[in-house]
């Protein structure tokens, strides 16, 4: 099946790790190409192909100002992201208050039982 193209869909461009943490570079402040391939290590002409890639999705704009291009974070383009991962937030805190309600349970018995942690009693 072929995979759609990461520089049509926000969601496919995320999913690469190293872009990723470029976009959590951004969010502290705008930088160069340079600054970003040095933080992360990776080479000059591979953070430039993350960044056209997030660039073409919206997730990035670039400024130029002098010889320097300055790159920052445009977070309008994860708005579907935080969307869809928002429509989960039932399930996880129905999950949490299962398992809080499961501990309360537990520790309710124990004191009735007088039983301690490890099941001596006290």
């Amino acid at each position: 099946m072929a995979r759609a193209a990461t520089t049509s869909d926000v969601f496919n461009a995320i999913a690469e790790p190293q872009r990723r943490r470029i976009l959590s570079l951004l969010k502290e402040n705008e930088q160069t190409v340079g600054a970003i391939s040095e933080r992360l290590g990776l080479a000059q002409p591979a953070t430039s192909k993350h960044l056209r890639v997030l660039r073409e999705v919206g997730l990035v704009d670039v400024e130029s100002r002098g010889r320097h291009r300055l790159y920052r974070l445009d977070a309008r383009g994860l708005r579907g992201v935080h969307e869809w991962v928002g429509g989960f937030e039932s399930f996880w805190k129905g999950s949490f208050d299962r398992l809080e309600a499961y501990a309360q349970e537990l520790e309710r018995k124990e004191r009735e039982h007088g039983t301690t942690q490890h099941g001596s009693r006290p």
